[in-house]
Parts: C-alpha cells; structure tokens; sequence
C-alpha cells in the first residue's frame, strides 16, 4: 500500500498510527478530539465478546459439553478461581467477577485485531473514503484499540472508579477517608500530610500504570507488524527482493504465532491488576 501510494517507509508507518478523529488535538491532552476508529472498534468487539459469552450461556446444557462451551466453562471458572482467591467478599464477587471475565473477553478481543493484515481494513476503508469524493491519503483508519492511550487509560480509570466504590461501600465514607489520612505510616495528626500524599501517588500510579502497559505493549505490536509490512512491500524480481519477501513471510507468520501469547497474556495481566486493585479496595489498614 506504500507503494502504491507513492509513501515512503516513513510516510506509511505515520498514516497507520494517526487516528481517524474529528478534528487535530490542540494540546497533549484535549478532551475536545475523539478517535472515531478506536470508539467504533472498541464498541463492535465490546458488543461481539457479549454475544459470545450469551451464547456460551445459551448453549449450555448439562450433559457433555461441545468444544466451544467447554472453553466458555474453562474461562469462566478460571476467572472466578482467581477472584476468590484475590477478593474475600462473596457478595461484592457477584459483580466483580463477571466484570473481571467481561474484561479479559473485551481486551482479547480489542488485542486480537492486531492479527489482521495491517493493510487490510485501511485499503477497504480508502476505497470508500475515495468514493465519497475525498483523497485516500487523508483515510486514517487505526483498527487496534488497545494501541490507543485513551482507550486503555479510559479503562483503567474505569477500573479506579469502582475501586473508589467499593473502599466507600466497605469501610464507608468516614472509614476511607481516615484511611488516606492515617495509612500507610500511622495514625498520628504529623504524618496526615505524608499518609495521604502517598495515597494519591499510589491511586495515580496504580491507575497510570495500568493503562500504560497494555498501550505499550499493543502499540509496540502494532509498529513491529507494520516493519514486517514494509518489508512485504519491498520486495522486487532480485535477490534481495525475493530475500525480503521470504523474510516477510517468515517473520509475519513468527511474530503472529507469538503474538497470540502476548494478546492472551496482555488481557489476563490486566484482568489480574484490576482483581487485585478491586481486592485492596476491600482491605482495611
């Protein structure tokens, strides 16, 4: 597709990781600029990874169980071994863990877009970005939504509104607040100031870190995949030519079968964290 657009190397990977949004962000942060790609994506597989476990649900019957809802059984009770052994509320596991199987399908399926040829949804979406009258070369289409830090960071602020909820609706209003000021050093009027600043760092970088490591292991997916590409897109009737497109195929096929462990690990780490956050959120200190 770079050649065929007359992209250099540099010029392609820039039009792959530029979002399709409504309009140029006017600084670091602008809450004004929305990416209508990653919202799009993220809400089909959200709605698609609710469809497969409501069939899951459906299909399942007490006699032997198929392939499909077998594996649906396998990481339900997965899930919920994990939760009992992070969250020691039975009643706030109700909603936790089926919030924390929602979570892992979601992302999986988010992480699993990276597969997909890299060429391939932004072709057809420049084909009908061109049929609409416009220049293909302004057809920015980002098909990954955990390689978006605004996707990942919005679930992850997700993750620290509940976790909020629920250190009001165990300890109470009047038990959370006299824990930030009295965890983790003591309860003395001389350490409030250093118990509760070190609680706000710990909510800001539990909360940060969370979303940064999925987007930055997605993002780094997403760029090695599109230097596979290019590679592909260099190749010529030469030794070196047929070299690289050899080397495309290869690598292609490497990296996808590794990246099926980094999708699956990615959405386990972040399914775990979240557990354990929403399990620190019932301790009392």
């Amino acid at each position: 597709m770079a050649s065929e657009n007359g992209l250099t190397a540099g010029e392609y990977i820039i039009h792959h990781l530029t979002h399709l949004q409504n309009a140029k962000p006017k600084a670091v942060v602008d809450f004004s600029v929305f990416s209508y790609d990653s919202l799009f994506f993220s809400t089909l597989l959200g709605v698609v990874g609710c469809w497969l476990l409501w069939l899951g649900a459906r299909k399942a019957t007490a006699g032997v169980p198929g392939r499909f809802q077998a594996a649906v059984e396998m990481l339900v009770e997965m899930v919920d071994a994990q939760a009992k052994g992070i969250v020691n509320n039975a009643e706030s596991r109700k909603f936790i863990a089926p919030l924390a199987l929602t979570i892992f399908v979601w992302i999986f399926l988010l992480n699993a877009m990276d597969l997909l040829p890299v060429d391939l949804l932004p072709f057809l979406w420049e084909k009908v970005y061109s049929a609409a009258g416009h220049d293909s070369q302004h057809a920015y289409l980002r098909v990954v939504p955990t390689a978006d830090l605004s996707i990942t960071m919005g679930l992850s602020v997700a993750v620290f509104l509940i976790c909020l909820f629920y250190n009001v609706k165990i300890k109470g209003f009047g038990g959370w607040v006299h824990e930030l000021f009295t965890a983790p050093f003591g309860n003395h009027w001389a350490l409030y100031p250093f118990n509760f600043a070190m609680q706000i760092i710990e909510f800001i970088a539990k909360t940060v870190s969370h979303g940064m490591r999925l987007f930055g292991n997605m993002y780094a997916g997403e760029l090695i995949f599109l230097l596979i590409a290019l590679m592909g897109g260099a190749w010529s009737l030469s030794a070196t030519g047929v070299g690289l497109a050899i080397g495309h195929i290869i690598a292609g096929t490497v990296w996808s079968i590794f990246h099926i462990l980094i999708i699956t690990l990615q959405a386990f780490v972040f399914m775990m964290l979240a557990l354990v956050y929403l399990g620190q959120a019932h301790d009392h200190h």
